[in-house]
């Protein structure tokens, strides 16, 4: 075995054909190829697995048994593999605490930071917080009303694993007999509490129990010097029943009850180093944890850490102001006689009629209805008994709502209320997550909250000057902290994320965003002799950002590391020092090296699709013409994020891209404005949330809108290409329609795998049995009964054409395509995904295992099928992810071809092959974040090339036929309309 190349032999994973690879180490080495020629399957289901495989094979099997088993891949040997690392596009924080800061663990240096060199300030008066003596504790204690009972106890533990069996021990020998234990009080003379060592414990000492009275100063003060004693410290003061005038107001929380006791008792917690004898707000120790908004030490009570709320929405109470008054309230509308009375009162209250339009109201009227009055309102009512009447003040149908969202215990009544609430930044915290107390902490005369509000690129410069603003000390201590902080912001600005701020939601970055993020990490390792394994890392990078990443990569590749990255990126492979090309075909076409070498060998190769294109023999041609746009749609006062209040026309009946440098504000306007705003509106949807705008006009031009993305096509097994786009159902329709299925009376329904009849009982349609093998892997075998066919002996035994139902579900688009070519609408759907791309793809392969870019096309084809009857708003975002050249060839095909049957096409995109295809170019930027959220440019692509100041139309030039001296083309087509297939 040589030690300088990876060695792979007998590859025969998925489509791999008995493959034999050398990959030279210490290297960056591309593999392309068309899509579904096996690059994934060579460089993430052979190398990166069995890499893998062999690292939890090391450990124990008490460790394995935690971890899982990966399954040994198809391949019959890899040789000088290194411990392997897959980087890849899935985006797997979907939870809503994780943010930029969190997931690149910039927040936990963050955190330590400001525990350790913070300065508290009072929220209420702004003063610096200094430290108390028991003397001050005295004194606030002695504010509480004459004759209130409390306990003052010592915390001597707080949050910690443990049963503390020798702690109770020394408790009753030091005289205490009382604790609390996570809320519960218990008596050491008669018991000691059981406590599970798994689990963290909080516990209290009850050093006294006093009544506050001027008499009992001296006893207060003794107990409150030996609970600072015992807790080092610190101590809480607990009220069980709290009078109504409290001087705690500010730090007022429940712990729950004991017995006997209220469930709002008082709790306040003292500190001899935290407080301000000038202000009732009262302090707790600061730790790490004290901002973290993922625990209940450092989380806004409000959100509980999550910056949101959910409030109720006067804009869905009232979707349509002309109504009538008395019609107006569409959350009253299922109880109309109860509410309506309230209605009547109220208008007979103002002088005003049911009758009258709501938008025809006063404000001050309108408010009240909605908000509430704060005079009393005559409410009267007929019962059998004859009129009642009371007088009281109207809540308003806001407050009616929101009292009845925490009162009800009903799931039915909650979720209709929940339909009129719309997700807003939570009013106590302001979205920054954390406690009062936290948010008041400074480093350097700036906030936790004011730093994770910062992009990457400010907080880069804001800590390297930081440390010039803190005292000596302060800078001995943050020295080593600030250090990683800056490292780790380098990285991030290295990979081109220099526009994320701290607390941007994990969940919203594109996968692109999160493998970038993923990089910056292991950059910041330093890890040497590594395999790094990454997919398509180019996906979502402008052009321009493009370079930065490319250095990154070289760089981990100069430490000493491996390399092997899934890419089509032309400038990626030409920076490469080994590129495997896969072919020559997709699908079982496929699985072979079609030519491997330096990109001049690549260019060379005679038999090589990727060359063809490399070496210029092929290229994606430029349209003849340009659309003019039929009408125009127009979102105004787009302000979400980072956009400035853009009003952006969009031509109707064209192919519009929507281009600009990463993070400029295109999936914003796609996603979050465009779209949801025309749910909202033309769907009447009020479960989707739009940003921040004043209007879309012109949306009474189209029909329908829908966003064609790349989330999965279903989320079972059972879910395939064939049940998608409805091939299926006339497949199993011509099964039924055979000799005999007629004989034996067959219907459709006996061939579906999904319900019982015909398919197999024993695997109940899937196929395969899970083994399950304790502390290894599961494994999947096929079914004994039918073998993996999925159905019974008896359906097996229909045939058409020679082939089982269970054969069409093996077979590929393409040869399904010409199986079933006398059948016009099962040839029309397969010839789609064709069209598409997806002439490699099984019928009957699972959902869950086909990428973003797959299932985005699935979508396509899915819709293409449909009857075409002109005006439907397709939105895409980036839909030439995982494609090939040749594939992309066929999908700017097919976008042209529903702009032709009349539609509009907009897409989000960076690729300039399919951007010079466009009519029509809506360039955003200039730069990412706050720097970015302008229309730098708007025009045809030959327009957008003569603008100066827009990175897009800068690297489109090259793309483009040299225009001539008299500036750029001008001729125009009207989209011609197509005979629809159906």
């Amino acid at each position: 075995m040589s030690k300088d190349h990876i060695e792979v032999r007998g590859a025969e994973e998925h489509n791999l054909k008995d493959l034999d690879v050398r990959i030279p180490r210490e290297t960056f080495t591309v593999v392309t190829g068309l899509s579904g020629s096996g690059k994934s399957s060579l460089a993430f289901d052979t190398i990166y697995a069995e890499g893998q495989r062999r690292y939890i094979e090391s450990l124990s099997a008490y460790a394995r048994n935690f971890l899982g088993q990966m399954d040994k891949p198809k391949v019959e040997a890899v040789e000088g593999l290194s411990p392997a690392i897959s980087i890849d596009q899935k985006n797997g924080a979907n939870n809503p605490r994780s943010t930029v800061g969190t997931v690149t663990e910039l927040h936990d240096y963050l955190r330590l930071l400001y525990a350790r060199v913070g300065t508290q300030y009072d929220p209420i008066t702004g003063e610096e917080v200094g430290e108390q003596s028991a003397q001050d504790m005295v004194e606030q204690i002695l504010e509480l009303p004459a004759g209130t009972k409390a306990k003052v106890v010592a915390p001597v533990v707080r949050d910690q694993k443990g049963e503390f069996k020798d702690l109770f021990s020394d408790l009753v020998a030091d005289g205490y007999a009382r604790v609390e234990v996570d809320g519960d009080e218990y008596d050491l003379s008669f018991e000691t509490p059981e406590l599970d060592k798994n689990y963290d414990h909080t516990i209290d000492v009850v050093v006294d129990r006093v009544k506050v009275s001027p008499d009992a100063r001296s006893r207060i003060a003794d107990s409150v010097e030996t609970a600072l004693e015992e807790a080092g410290g610190v101590l809480k003061l607990i009220v069980p029943d709290p009078p109504e005038d409290l001087p705690f107001a500010s730090n007022t929380r429940s712990t729950g009850s004991l017995a006997g006791e209220s469930d709002d008792r008082l709790v306040v917690e003292f500190s001899e180093e935290l407080g301000n004898p000038n202000s009732s707000f009262r302090f707790s120790e600061i730790e790490t944890r004290s901002f973290s908004f993922n625990s209940p030490h450092g989380a806004c009570p409000e959100c509980e850490g999550l910056g949101k709320a959910k409030e109720v929405d006067p804009d869905l109470i009232v979707t349509t102001p002309s109504k009538p008054l008395k019609h107006v309230f569409e959350p009253w509308s299922y109880n109309r006689t109860y509410y309506q009375r309230q209605i009547d009162c109220v208008a007979e209250h103002f002088g005003v009629s049911v009758n009258t339009p709501f938008e025809d109201l006063d404000d001050e009227v309108q408010d009240a209805f909605l908000f509430g009055t704060t005079e009393d309102v005559v409410f009267e009512w007929t019962t059998k008994n004859g009129t009642r009447h009371k007088e009281h003040p109207f809540e308003g149908v806001v407050g009616n709502l929101e009292r009845r969202h925490i009162e009800t215990d009903s799931d039915r009544t909650r979720d209709h209320i929940e339909e009129f609430m719309a997700v807003t930044t939570c009013p106590d915290c302001n979205g920054s997550r954390l406690k009062e107390q936290s948010r008041h902490v400074r480093v350097g005369g700036t906030t936790l909250p004011e730093v994770n509000r910062l992009s990457i690129a400010d907080a880069l410069s804001h800590f390297e000057g930081l440390e010039a603003e803190l005292t000596e000390r302060e800078r001995t201590i943050a020295q080593e902290i600030c250090k990683e902080i800056r490292a780790r912001l380098g990285f991030m600005t290295e990979v081109g994320l220099e526009y994320l701020t701290l607390d941007r939601e994990a969940a919203t970055l594109s996968g692109g965003e999160s493998q970038r993020i993923r990089l910056a990490t292991q950059v910041g390792s330093g890890l040497v002799g590594v395999l790094y394994v990454l997919d398509e890392p180019s996906i979502g990078l402008h052009q321009r950002d493009n370079d930065k990443l490319l250095n990154t990569l070289e760089g981990l590749r100069d430490l000493g590391n491996t390399l092997i990255v899934v890419e089509h990126d032309e400038e990626t492979m030409r920076r490469a020092d080994e590129i495997i090309d896969m072919g020559p075909g997709p699908g079982k076409r496929g699985g072979e090296v079609v030519a491997q070498g330096d990109f001049d060998d690549i260019v060379a190769a005679d038999n090589s699709i990727t060359a063809d294109y490399l070496s210029g023999r092929k290229d994606i041609d430029v349209p003849d013409t340009r659309r003019e746009g039929e009408g125009e749609l127009v979102v105004r006062g787009a302000r979400q994020h980072n956009l400035k209040n853009l009003d952006v026309p969009i031509p109707l009946g064209t192919f519009t891209a929507i281009t600009g440098v990463s993070g400029s504000g295109k999936s914003t306007l796609m996603h979050e404005i465009l779209y949801k705003g025309l749910a909202r509106r033309m769907n009447d949807n009020t479960s989707v949330d739009p940003g921040e705008h004043d209007g879309i006009d012109g949306y009474d031009e189209i029909e329908t809108v829908r966003l064609i993305d790349q989330s999965p096509i279903g989320r079972t097994p059972r879910s395939n290409p064939a049940t998608y786009t409805g091939v299926f159902d006339y497949v199993r329709e011509l099964f039924a329609q055979t000799k005999l299925s007629k004989q034996r009376g067959y219907e459709k329904g006996r061939f579906s795998f999904n319900v019982k009849g015909g398919r197999c009982a024993a695997c109940k349609g899937q196929g395969n049995v899970k083994i399950e093998m304790n502390f290894l892997s599961d494994v999947y075998v096929p079914c004994e009964e039918c073998n993996g066919a999925r159905y019974n002996a008896e359906t097996l035994d229909v045939r058409y054409k020679g082939k089982t139902i269970s054969d069409v579900l093996q077979m590929e688009v393409d040869e399904a395509l010409e199986f079933f070519e006398a059948n016009s609408q099962i040839r029309r759907r397969l010839q789609l995904l064709h069209d598409v791309g997806l002439g490699y793809m099984q019928l009957g392969q699972p959902s869950t295992t086909l990428s973003g870019g797959e299932a985005q096309r699935v979508k396509l084809a899915e819709e293409l099928g449909k009857k075409q009857t002109g005006d439907t708003l397709y939105l895409l975002d980036e839909p030439t992810t995982g494609l090939h050249k040749e594939d992309e060839r066929k999908l700017i095909d097919v976008l042209q071809r529903l702009v032709d049957n009349g539609n509009t096409v907009l897409v989000v995109e960076h690729e300039l092959d399919l951007v010079k295809n466009a009519d029509h170019i809506i360039d955003l930027g200039p730069e990412g974040g706050e720097h970015g959220g302008n229309i730098v440019a708007s025009g045809t692509p030959e327009e957008i090339t003569q603008n100066p100041d827009s990175h897009t139309g800068r690297y489109l030039r090259d793309h483009l036929p040299k225009v001539d001296k008299e500036g750029p083309r001008s001729d125009r087509r009207k989209p011609a309309k197509v005979p629809n297939d159906d």
